[in-house]
């Protein structure tokens, strides 16, 4: 499985541009957001996934590689 975006590292942004591009989506659906990585981590585990890759790409966004155990 593939899951691309931006995301939080330690509940920190990795980006000003993050940040508000945050705070419009919580503007536009307070569900919405930027979510944590390590909460991605921690769910994916739990349903066998196991992490291969956390690749950067262009404009502060991530490409997460994720695999069945």
């Amino acid at each position: 499985m593939c899951i691309y975006g931006p995301f939080n590292y330690n509940g920190a942004y990795t980006s000003d541009s993050n940040a508000r591009f945050d705070q419009w989506l919580k503007s536009q659906n307070p569900l919405s957001g930027i979510k944590n990585f390590e909460d991605i981590l921690f769910l994916a585990t739990a349903r066998g996934l196991n992490l291969l890759s956390d690749i950067a790409m262009p404009a502060n966004n991530r490409l997460l590689v994720l695999q069945n155990s």
